[in-house]
Formats: C-alpha cells, sequence, structure tokens
C-alpha cells in the first residue's frame, strides 16, 4: 500500500492553548502525527479550508485524510486569511 501522506495531522496555530492541549493529548496517546501551523504556512491553510469546506478554526484533527475532530473539548481557536 503506498502511504498518500501522514497517518494523523494536526492543524492548528502556534497561539492557540487547544492546539497545545491537543498536541500534548496526542503525545500522551503516543500517537504519531504531523503537525501544521496555519498561522506560518499558507499552504497548510488553504488546505486546512479546503478538508474543512473553508473553516478557519483550530485545532483540526485529520486522519487517513479525512477530518475526525474539530476542536478539543468544544473549543476552538479562529485564525485569519
Amino acid at each position: 500500500m503506498d502511504d498518500v501522506g501522514p497517518a494523523v495531522e494536526l492543524f492548528g496555530a502556534s497561539g492557540c492553548s487547544y492546539t497545545s492541549e491537543l498536541r500534548e493529548h496526542l503525545i500522551w496517546t503516543g500517537v504519531d502525527f504531523t503537525e501544521y501551523d496555519v498561522e506560518a504556512d499558507a499552504a497548510a491553510r488553504a488546505r486546512l479550508r479546503q478538508l474543512t469546506g473553508g473553516a478557519a478554526a483550530v485545532p483540526v484533527l485529520v486522519e487517513g485524510g479525512h477530518v475526525t475532530q474539530v476542536g478539543w473539548r468544544g473549543r476552538t481557536c479562529v485564525v485569519g486569511p
């Protein structure tokens, strides 16, 4: 089977405490993931918007190319254009 990309991806923002909390949870539970800072990476921000249908809230967890979670415990941070 060919890898299309990372199995688990975390789209977040460095200034978002909920991104930090979700990151810590993933590390604590031993999940391997690739993280993207959508505030610093325009390509990641564009991909996030594509995956979420234009939503601008983080953190977003993507597994196998599909969004599986938006926010952390019901909370999100809004990111700019």
